[in-house]
């Protein structure tokens, strides 16, 4: 089987290796592993690839030709190449490329990798698989890359003169890695010579390398090139340990210089404000003459000719991470300001205008001499760089949303095309101009992977090969080719493409073969195509023929041999050319093709054709006089004759026709005469009522061909009937008795007639256009109609209660109308003070405003609001206050309402049935009554909280509205007043109703990631979400260059689900036209009107899919999906996948590659159409991410042949048969034998094996079960540190016999407050007596020869010291490197020194802080899984094989839901088990609901209390109650499966004000008694008592031994633990002595110096000086915090987590002795539980130990520098007076003693430390002295 799966991933590795395009895609190369670096040879075309693990020779095509693989191989950071077998460490390493270079004169390739620190090898350039040198035992001389992935390496091919050799060697720039050697820079040979090997450093320049003690820069090298004889390195860089912005800066130096003495540093910025700072990549190239000119021009540049060198750099942004921009540096810019700092500093001190412009940044030499040295020299200052002021600085030339991660420029025609990769996979084609602009993108598929940095083009220029993360494609730098059209070739701006007219097609200029001639090749930036200036004659009647003449500026030059052509549609016709003028025949009119309806002339397409290819098209009209009267047939004589095609009109034939000259007559109306048509106009009256037949008059002009003709008259309206027009006698009128019409859609419409001649049918131009209008549309009631226009003569019809035109009204009209008429009024209540707008509305309320003569509300008289008028229906008026009883003095009455009254001109009034009330509102409540302060919160019944205005949205017998931003300067704690505004008297006040509170904060949110189709699930961590009504995921796209004028759109998705810290997400669907531009895509949250942007969130193109290899599911039931861009944004447990209607599980998830694991039966189609086409069992197989849906493709399963049930019958039963013969023989000969064996061992085995059988198996389950990650597991928001002072004392006092107690960590003094400022200025004196060696060197050594100094008093003497002179470190450390010469020069092999642990804490923080803090957190998190005795101190899963709780405890895991009192309806999920007591329940809930507060400020478990409420009642949980069980004399501790909590539970915490027992809440004292009588209690397993020991005194020797081979049983949990915490022990002891990480320079110091003194002692062996060692630093620090995790982090270690903590401390302990422990059975546990990995541990030791002795050593300076920054930083913080207090008391305890040797000591006398000494102590204590 394994082989089997060999075969199938080694063909998909050579399927995708070899894969080829087909013809017409463009060439690829798929490597199985991430590409690193690609390089061509310029002489052969080749590629060469630098991938992970492997290296391919690839020719121009991508075809591979060679491969050889680089790794993986055994390799370890830490060891030492050669790495054999005695490198335990050493694991299978994968082989990063880090730098390839080609030496094509010795055709040679040079291969870097990250293995075995950074050793290359030379490779045949022609055949990549034949290695020519590799050497991994030259040390450290030949380590040339960088191990670590993170670090960048580049280098470049060059010279070396030695003497009269001239050798090749190649200069490399890397940063700094841990286990790199120093140098930033370096020479490496590529030959043998002299004393130098291949890749040895032959330059010693101490001057460009790292400083391994501090990093004071970072460096990022990002590119290397030549010219002219320098080198130039690109990298970024910070300018300090504190400043971590980074910097741009390019560096120079002599090809040719041994020492380095040129090199040079420039900064180079992008934008005048450095906004783009961290370089990406960067291309050299020409500019060409129009972007040289454009550089020139711009002034910024200095002067640029065509054939400079320009550096083109791609840039990031550190300030906003989502923009990148591209800059130009010419070369000659550069090299002028290199020489310009140079010269300021070898001739003006580094000064420029006054300023310091040149700093030294890896050195400290320094030299006043100015002397022009191109390549420098020893005695001049180097290496030098530019101040950030001085910098060169260039505008970005082009800014992008996404990441531009690689650039490369080529030059067409003059002009600089770059091209530059996107972190997104695309490579976008820019135009460098003056305005530079992008014009499109490369062509091919894109990844969505990054772009690298190598954009190589082929030897032709040609083509282009991009490199993303697996995959190297070739496209063309042009596609012009794929451009048909003049106008889609232009339209490209591609300064490749131009048109090539007479050849019509899109070309590249040296493709078109006449592009030299005149206007044949039309470039695409700026050209226009060949187009049309004008016809001559413009157009043409459709019946005539003639010539045209074509005006045509831009027109090729043509040859006489050129065949030019026009074609007119279908008709071709030879053309003559003059200039830009082309004349050709226009064809015959049945040519032209017919005109179309609606219109009055057809556009014939033509074309302007030269050889049979198209130079220019257009169109021309030819026009159809009879269709002119198309356009208007109510007046055709006025169509025809003022059409623009200048048509003329026969009044006899009714026809319009060309204009003829020959053709005239009073009958001919001749073009632009319409007032001579035949035509009627001016109807009479313009105004026409609906419903009401009125006479039409009208006018008749030019009727003289008319006379005597009957006339006819109609229009639409009038319902396709017609009326006769008579002609009145003598005059030129004519009229018609006129229609009733009918019409109500409108108030009025224009109606137009037509007019016949009844004979012939034929239409007389009629311009008669009337207005009909009605006078019941919009007039619904008296007061509108007598509104209407006096012209309408519209009047208010009593009899049918309707506005009419007067003439249809019988009955006669009222003078006035009638009442008006209340419908409703707005607002129905209002305030008692009145001062509110209500809305009256109604009927016949006055024609105009000043018609409203009174209003009265409820009896209040109500002013007129006269600007809200609206004619009858509306009268808004402000009501005043209600009214008051008598007496005046009483208040308003509760309830005081009425109608509204209103009266209007002529005494008309009319009153409301609806009633208006008056009421005193009384808001009591808002809700919510929190919000954030943002806004956004929509609250009941509150108007205006607090400073904060809120947007009223409904208003009735509730108010909503919602908040605005709060406007103060910091959010107020207290609740705010919210006012209820009733129009402009009267307002209401809701005190602390409304509480502003700090916005919601995010904190996480995972994954960072999603497809474009959407649907995956984010979940946003943080606080504050219980504030928030509505949460929004949003996605905008950034406009980018191809979008500019797009309208904004916005994809938004509700939370799917939200509490107080979490909410849930699915991400939102985005366009698919967004595909390509997804790294454009800005994400948002919206909680209510806090916006908050998801910086790091990303969309990526939805996955790609292949066709499906195997179609058949075999018995395995796998199924091999590949494709691309699966891991984008999705996980193997996130994606779906079905077959059929069945799910499949997704085994393996990779970025290309998906595994099923199929269903084992066949499942049925997903829908009935597809069971019922099903051919063959073909079920679909159907991929989901989140929203997106793929069917991949059809598959079946496979299907034995089916085996003839007559062979499988006999096949089977005959040797079952034979089988059962056998077996019966034998047994009934065994069995008499086996039952008398049986029977003496069936007692013994009964009990045993029933017990063991159990145990072993449910053990054995929980070993499996235990050993996985806890890793997802540990969830805390941060690390919980101890500031310094608490760190210090803890670390030096709390050991102490007073522990919490002490004065140190107490911080008090009982001192009385009359002689403190004595006593503070006695302390002073004694701190200084304290400074002097003499004293402090007498007063140590009097108390070390005291017999009652201890060592516990020696070592709170030691700290009270080092709190005491913590000021002054350095001469504290002084005073201990005196002490101990002294200790080893008496006794050398019993030296026990300890490292000051105050210079340690930065080293715990930035190393093993976040190590231990995992492993404490797992390690309690594994103890509290199981069962834990509360009584006993011993727990199912422990390290600790005393601490093992020896019995099988059944539980079960629950989940609570906690409810803390006050603190909101949220409820925490909280895991415990059903066997703890309600104490640890207690512990468990504070844990997790207050698991983001260190322990000190987290409630403790006996301030608070725990209810349950199963029921309508609640019950208080305790430890002990009246409830508790009994067992003879003991009391079980009481557990939630005592209580019966159930899973799902609710509780609630809540605060107790005084901490009281369990008793104190019993009813009664007999209560009390009853519980008080007997306190023998237990948990989970009773203490053995003395009649259970006299029982197992009594029980047999085999009873014991069956107990305890049972008990040890449950020693496997040991290893279940250890197990699963390996890997955090493992992480920690890593930290600890990893010799890679930061080591303070203290360490290293003390180390050194016991090195110094091993050396200068000739007996010290290596043993004793490992002693040394190990009892200073890990002995006295690491130990010490690995036991006491509380003495560094704010937490809490029980006895049980404290117990596990030793045997991992004592592992510690063991690791760093040298002595071998023998192992047997006798051993103890612990040692046996982790005997396999000490001596790796112990490898690890040993190496640290030697890391620290290769590092640079510490000078004392640099100590005292490290140590009097630690003082300066701390000192205040620490309680020194308290110290010197307690210091005081060893001199006043052994006053004689000391007084005694200073008096015997010459240089204390000299000093007067006696009497300085005894002023002391007179001040301090008053004691008698010799003053």
């Amino acid at each position: 089987m394994e082989r089997w799966w060999a075969w199938c991933f080694a063909l998909v590795f050579v399927a995708a290796l070899c894969y080829r395009p087909s013809h017409g895609e463009n060439a690829v190369f798929s490597s199985e592993t991430l590409i690193n670096n690609v390089v061509a040879d310029p002489h052969t075309g080749r590629l060469y690839v630098g991938a992970v693990n492997a290296i391919y020779q690839l020719n121009s095509d991508l075809h591979l030709e060679f491969q050889a693989k680089t790794g993986p191989k055994k390799d370890n950071r830490q060891c030492t190449p050669p790495v054999n077998d005695a490198c335990e460490e050493a694991v299978e390493t994968n082989n990063h490329n880090k730098l390839l270079l080609v030496h094509g004169t010795k055709d040679v390739l040079v291969v870097c990798g990250s293995l075995f620190r950074g050793i290359c090898s030379l490779r045949n350039l022609s055949k990549v698989d034949h290695q020519l040198y590799f050497s991994d035992n030259k040390g450290e001389k030949s380590y040339v890359a960088s191990a670590e992935e993170g670090v960048s390496v580049v280098g470049v091919m060059s010279y070396f003169t030695e003497e009269k050799d001239n050798l090749t060697v190649f200069l490399v720039a890397k940063g700094y890695g841990s286990h790199d050697s120093t140098k930033l820079i370096s020479t490496r040979i590529l030959q043998d010579h002299r004393d130098w090997v291949v890749f040895d450093s032959i330059i010693e320049a101490s001057a460009v390398q790292a400083n391994p003690f501090v990093l004071l820069y970072l460096h990022d090298f990002r590119f290397a090139f030549k010219d002219r004889g320098f080198v130039y390195f690109l990298f970024s860089r910070t300018l300090g340990v504190q400043d971590t912005k980074n910097f741009t800066f390019i560096s120079r130096m002599c090809e040719n210089d041994h020492f380095y003495y040129s090199y040079t540093e420039l900064q180079l910025n992008c934008s005048a404000a450095n906004k783009y700072n961290k370089v990406q990549a960067a291309y050299v190239a020409t500019p060409g003459k129009a972007l040289a000119q454009s550089m020139t021009s711009s002034s910024q540049y200095g002067t640029v000719s065509a054939s400079d060198k320009v550096l083109f750099v791609t840039f990031t942004s550190d300030e906003d991470p989502s923009t990148s921009a591209m800059c130009m540096y010419p070369l000659k810019a550069i090299n002028d300001k290199l020489v310009q700092i140079i010269g300021a500093c070898y001739s003006n001190s580094g000064i420029i205008d006054h300023k310091p412009a040149v700093y030294s940044p890896y050195s400290s030499k320094s030299n006043d001499m100015a002397h022009r040295y191109k390549c420098g020299a020893e005695f001049l200052p180097s290496p030098l760089a530019s101040k950030a002021e001085f910098a060169l600085t260039a505008e970005p030339s082009l800014t992008h949303k996404a990441h531009l991660t690689a650039v490369a420029v080529a030059e067409e025609m003059g002009h600089a095309v770059a091209f530059v990769g996107t972190a997104t996979g695309e490579v976008l084609k820019v135009h460098l101009s003056a305005h530079p602009e992008v014009y499109g993108r490369a062509a091919g598929k894109v990844s969505g992977d990054k772009v690298n940095k190598n954009l190589l083009f082929d030897s032709s220029l040609e083509h282009l090969y991009i490199t993303t993360e697996k995959k190297i494609t070739k496209v063309p730098v042009q596609a012009c080719q794929q451009e048909t059209s003049c106008h889609s070739c232009i339209g490209l701006k591609d300064p490749y493409c131009g048109w090539c007219v007479l050849e019509g097609k899109c070309t590249r200029k040296q493709d078109c073969g006449r592009s030299s001639e005149l206007n044949t090749w039309l470039w695409s930036p700026d050209g226009k195509c060949v187009q049309i200036q004008g016809f001559n004659p413009p157009n043409l009647s459709c019946k005539k023929t003639d010539q045209v003449d074509i005006s045509i500026p831009a027109l090729p030059a043509l040859r006489p041999s050129d065949d030019l052509q026009c074609v007119f549609g279908s008709f071709f016709t030879g053309a003559v050319k003059h200039g830009g003028q082309v004349t050709c025949s226009l064809p015959d009119p049945v040519e032209i093709p017919p005109t179309p309806d609606q219109q009055d002339f057809v556009s014939v397409p033509m074309r302007i054709v030269a050889n049979s290819i198209e130079v220019t098209s257009g169109k021309y009209d030819f026009y159809n006089c009879a269709a002119t009267v198309r356009k208007n047939q109510n007046t055709p004589c006025i169509a025809c004759v003022t059409s623009k095609w200048g048509c003329q009109w026969d009044a006899q034939t009714h026809s319009c026709s060309d204009d003829d000259h020959n053709v005239n007559g009073d009958y001919i109306i001749k073009p632009q005469q319409s007032d001579s048509c035949p035509q009627f106009e001016s109807p009479e009256p313009a105004l026409i009522p609906v419903g009401y037949q009125i006479p039409i008059s009208f006018q008749g002009r030019n009727l003289d061909s008319y006379m005597d003709r009957t006339f006819l008259i109609g229009t639409e309206l009038m319902k396709h009937s017609e009326q006769e027009v008579t002609k009145e006698e003598e005059t030129s009128k004519f009229r018609f008795r006129g229609y009733k019409f009918e019409y109500d859609e409108q108030q009025e419409v224009n109606v137009s007639f037509h007019i016949k001649d009844r004979d012939t049918e034929r239409k007389i131009d009629s311009t008669l256009t009337v207005v009909l209008y009605s006078c019941s549309v919009g007039r619904e009631d008296c007061s509108l109609c007598k509104h209407a226009d006096s012209k309408y003569q519209c009047v208010w019809c009593a009899a049918s209660h309707s506005c009419v035109y007067r003439e249809l009204c019988r009955s006669p009209q009222p003078a006035q109308c009638p009442n008006p008429e209340i419908t409703d009024i707005s607002p129905r209540y209002g305030p008692l003070n009145g001062r509110i707008s209500v809305t009256i509305k109604g009927s016949n309320m006055g024609i105009k405003k000043e018609d409203i003569k009174k209003i009265t509300v409820a009896g209040v008289d109500c002013i007129h609001q006269e600007d809200r008028y609206s004619v009858s229906t509306s009268v808004v008026c402000e009501i005043g206050p209600a009214k008051r009883n008598p007496p005046q003095d009483l208040p308003f009455e509760r309830t005081n309402s009425g109608p509204v009254e209103i009266t209007v001109e002529g005494e008309r009034s009319g009153t409301s049935q609806v009633y208006f009330t008056y009421r005193d509102p009384e808001p009591r409540t808002v809700t919510p009554e929190r919000g954030p302060a943002a806004g956004g919160t929509v609250i009941t019944i509150g108007v205006a909280p607090g400073q904060g205005k809120c947007k009223c949205l409904s208003f009735g017998t509730e108010i909503t509205c919602k908040t605005g931003r709060y406007r103060g300067q910091k959010v107020p704690s207290d609740r705010l007043t919210v006012t209820v505004k009733y129009g402009t008297n009267t307002t209401k006040d809701i005190h602390g109703a409304y509480q502003y509170s700090e916005n919601p904060k995010i904190t996480e949110y995972n994954p960072k990631a999603s497809f474009i189709c959407g649907g995956r699930k984010i979940v946003v961590s943080g606080n504050g979400f219980d504030l928030i009504q509505r949460a929004m995921m949003k996605v905008q796209p950034s406009p980018d260059e191809f979008s500019h004028n797009s309208p904004p759109e916005e994809f938004v998705q509700e939370a799917l689900s939200k509490n107080d810290t979490v909410l849930q997400f699915y991400s939102p669907i985005v366009n698919s036209s967004y595909e390509t531009l997804s790294q454009s895509l800005r994400i948002y949250l919206q909680l209510d009107n806090v916006i908050e942007e998801l910086k790091s969130f990303n969309y990526h193109p939805n996955p790609t899919f292949n066709e499906l290899a195997r179609n058949v599911i075999t018995e395995t039931g796998i199924i091999i999906v590949t494709g691309w861009g699966f891991s984008k944004a999705m996980t193997a447990k996130e994606a779906q996948a079905f077959v059929g209607d069945a799910s499949c599980h997704v085994n393996i998830l990779q970025d290309d590659k998906l595994i099923l694991e199929a269903p084992s039966s066949q499942p049925r189609a997903r829908s009935k159409r597809q069971r019922r086409d099903t051919v063959n069992d073909l079920l679909e197989l159907v991929v989901k991410f989140g929203h997106g849906e793929w069917v991949v493709g059809s598959v079946y399963y496979s299907r034995k042949d089916d085996i003839p049930l007559a062979i499988i019958i006999p096949a089977v039963i005959i040797p079952m048969l034979l089988f059962i013969a056998v077996s019966v023989y034998c047994y009934r000969r065994k069995s008499q034998q086996a039952e008398r064996e049986y029977e003496k061992v069936k007692h013994q085995l009964e009990n045993l094996e029933e017990s063991v059988r159990d145990r072993c198996k449910k053990e054995f389950t929980d070993l499996m079960i235990e050993m996985e990650d806890h890793t997802s597991e540990l969830s805390e928001g941060r690390i919980p540190f101890l500031d310094y002072k608490t760190y210090t004392n803890r670390n030096f006092f709390l050991p102490s016999k007073d522990g919490a107690n002490d004065p140190m960590i107490t911080g008090k003094l009982q001192i009385p407050e009359a002689r403190r400022a004595t006593v503070a200025q006695a302390l002073n004196q004694f701190s200084n007596l304290l400074n002097s060696k003499t004293f402090l060197i007498n007063f140590i050594h009097t108390l070390e020869r005291r017999p009652d100094f201890n060592a516990r008093s020696r070592g709170y003497f030691a700290s009270l010291l080092t709190v005491a002179l913590h000021g002054k470190l350095e001469y504290y450390t002084d005073i201990m490197r005196t002490l101990l010469l002294e200790l080893m020069d008496e006794h050398v092999d019993s030296v026990v020194y300890s490292i000051n642990v105050v210079t340690l804490m930065f080293l715990f923080q930035d190393t093993a802080g976040e190590p231990l803090y995992k492993l404490f957190k797992a390690l309690k998190h594994q103890i509290e899984k199981g069962p834990v005795d509360a009584k006993m101190k011993k727990a199912k899963y422990t390290l600790n094989d005393t601490g093992l709780l020896g019995d099988d405890v059944e539980y079960s895991v629950l989940t609570l839901q906690v409810l803390v009192h006050g603190e909101g309806p949220d409820v925490t999920p909280v895991k415990v088990l059903n066997c703890d007591t309600i104490s640890q329940v207690k512990e468990k809930i504070i844990d997790q609901v207050y698991r983001n507060l260190p322990y000190s400020q987290r409630p403790k478990v006996e301030s608070v209390a725990l209810e349950w409420r199963p029921g309508s009642t609640g019950q208080i949980l305790s430890d002990l109650d009246l409830t508790s069980q009994k067992e003879g004399r003991w009391k079980r501790l009481n557990t939630l499966a005592h209580y019966n909590v159930r899973d799902n539970a609710t509780l609630v915490l809540s605060r107790v004000l005084h901490t009281q027992s369990f008793h104190q809440h019993q009813d009664s004292h007999e209560e009390k008694n009853a519980l008080l009588e007997d306190d023998n209690t237990f948990h989970l397993v009773r203490q053995p008592d003395e009649i259970d020991e006299v029982k197992s005194k009594r029980g047999s020797m085999k009873d014991k031994a069956m107990t305890k081979a049972i008990t040890e049983i449950y020693l496997t949990r040991l290893l279940s633990v250890k197990g699963t915490l390996q890997q955090f022990v493992d992480n920690f002891f890593r930290s600890v002595l990893c010799s890679s990480s930061v080591v303070p320079p203290a360490v290293k110091y003390f180390f050194d110096f016991l090195d110094e003194q091993a050396q200068r002692h000739d007996n010290v062996d290596e043993e004793t000086l490992h002693i040394w060692k190990t009892n200073s630093l890990p002995m006295r620090f690491w130990v010490n915090i690995l036991r006491n995790p509380h003495f560094i982090f704010d937490v809490h270690v029980t006895e049980v987590v404290d117990a596990s903590l030793h045997v991992i401390a004592q592992t510690f302990m063991d690791a760093c002795t040298k002595t071998e422990h023998k192992l047997s059975r006798e051993s103890p546990s612990n040692k046996l539980l982790y005997a396999k990995e000490i001596s790796t541990y112990k490898k690890m030791v040993d190496d640290y130990y030697r890391g620290i002795r290769q590092m640079v050593p510490v000078s004392d300076q640099d100590m005292n520098t490290h140590l009097a920054e630690v003082s300066r930083q701390h000192t205040d913080k620490l309680n020194t007076q308290v110290a010197l207090n307690q210091l005081y008391q060893f001199a006043s305890k052994y006053y004689d003693v000391i007084i005694q040797s200073l008096d015997e000591d010459p240089a204390a006398q000299n000093k007067q430390l006696t009497l300085r000494l005894q002023q002391v102590a007179a001040a301090l204590e008053n004691k008698v002295t010799d003053l």
